[in-house]
């Protein structure tokens, strides 16, 4: 780890200005209420950089000019052994120089009289966030290694909750059993609030209340990821509660495992980003139509649907997004240049081996005129963690089975 922030640091160093002077503090402590704080999280950008995890820090680079070599320079919390009682461990500039691979360190109170003599005649008003980001969107060995253990973790975890799972538990009691997996295989903790929605909640795309009973007869919607070592898995798995789906739930199960199959084999270095939507979206729409959820006498082909925007009623949300530090990760999914007129929009950017993504198609029936009953109140999506590879991709997130049978087989 060490060694690969220095490199980033390298990299990021030798796109600034001559002599430029740039500075990327991390997170603050919050307050969660009276003297209780928020678990602590660093900064992504500046952990991508540093692998430094203590708060009240900041990294100051300073681009190579002339015969003047470029330097990173850490400001941290000075070493403080009555403090270290309570709080733990602080480093302190020394240490964290010699442990972390900084040219210098200092204790963080003196960062703004330092920074006075720094940007003296120093090209100012340097932005890193853009160049981290292109960065950040194209993993190396040591962030894909990471992040196939954290999905590895979250898949299991989504497979214990499949085992413990049973009619009239709440929704909070299967919640524990992946949190319990997280923990118990070493992740940090959640990437994100887990979404645990059983019969008509799994409708509600960012359902977070986690309260309600599974009742015999539902599918039970899991969309939960663990973070570890600062990099987030992204699964979401639906399964019925009593083990065995349906005649109408394995119709939509099938159709949103059909697009999601459409759609990663459209995950191929050098094909556009917005092809894996795309792909997805021509399935569900044909599939909206074959199950008479829309009418095709008014709705006319999946084009019509498509180009009318009908499978919003049923389909609202893309089908992916990037992954990596934050569980919406960094970079623009569309090129930025000002080759087209600007009003036009930009072409979607190519895939490129090392990145990540998530591929989650869904489709959300809630009761509604013309809408046959036998679908109400169900809500189906499947998640995967994907890397672009050279020669097309890699599923992270396998260990979650995800067929019918699978499913059933595991639950039974």
């Amino acid at each position: 780890m060490v060694a690969a922030c220095a490199n980033r640091r390298t990299r990021l160093l030798a796109q600034l200005p001559p002599g430029a002077v740039a500075v990327l503090h991390t997170a603050p402590e919050v307050a969660r209420n009276g003297d209780s704080h928020y678990p602590y999280r660093y900064d992504s950008a500046f952990y991508y950089l540093t692998g430094f995890t203590e708060p009240e820090s900041a990294l100051v680079l300073v681009a190579a000019r002339g015969d003047k070599p470029a330097r990173s320079i850490l400001f941290c919390r000075a070493k403080n052994p009555d403090r270290e009682i309570w709080d733990g461990l602080r480093h302190g500039p020394q240490a964290a120089r010699a442990a972390f691979g900084f040219d210098e360190a200092y204790p963080i109170e003196d960062l703004d009289s330092s920074l006075v003599r720094l940007r003296d005649h120093a090209p100012s008003g340097i932005d890193l966030l853009p160049l981290l980001a292109e960065m950040r969107l194209v993993k190396d060995d040591v962030e894909q290694a990471t992040m196939q253990r954290a999905a590895t973790i979250s898949a299991l975890a989504h497979v214990r909750a499949m085992q413990h799972a049973r009619a009239g538990l709440h929704e909070y009691e299967i919640e524990a059993e992946l949190l319990y997996e997280f923990r118990r295989h070493g992740a940090q903790g959640q990437a994100y609030p887990p979404i645990v929605a059983a019969g008509a909640n799994a409708c509600v795309l960012h359902y977070s209340a986690n309260n309600a009973l599974a009742r015999d007869g539902d599918l039970v919607l899991i969309d939960a990821g663990c973070e570890l070592d600062g990099y987030a898995s992204d699964i979401t798995r639906t399964w019925p509660v009593s083990g065995r789906f349906t005649a109408p739930q394995r119709q939509l199960y099938q159709l949103v495992l059909a697009a999601q199959g459409a759609a990663l084999d459209a995950v191929v270095p050098g094909r556009p980003y917005a092809g894996i939507h795309a792909a997805a979206l021509d399935v569900l729409a044909q599939g909206m139509l074959d199950l008479g959820l829309l009418d095709q006498n008014t709705c006319g082909s999946a084009a019509d649907v498509i180009a009318d925007k009908r499978h919003l009623q049923f389909y609202m949300h893309g089908t992916g997004h990037w992954l990596g530090l934050d569980v919406h990760d960094v970079g623009a999914y569309r090129h930025t240049g000002n080759a087209q007129a600007a009003d036009q929009p930009q072409p979607s950017r190519a895939l490129q081996a090392g990145m990540v993504l998530t591929v989650e198609p869904g489709i959300y029936v809630r009761p509604a005129p013309g809408v046959p009953e036998q679908y109400w109140n169900t809500g189906i999506r499947i998640e995967d963690d994907v890397l672009v590879t050279a020669t097309g991709h890699t599923i992270l997130s396998a260990a979650a089975p995800k067929s019918v049978a699978d499913i059933e087989k595991l639950m039974q």
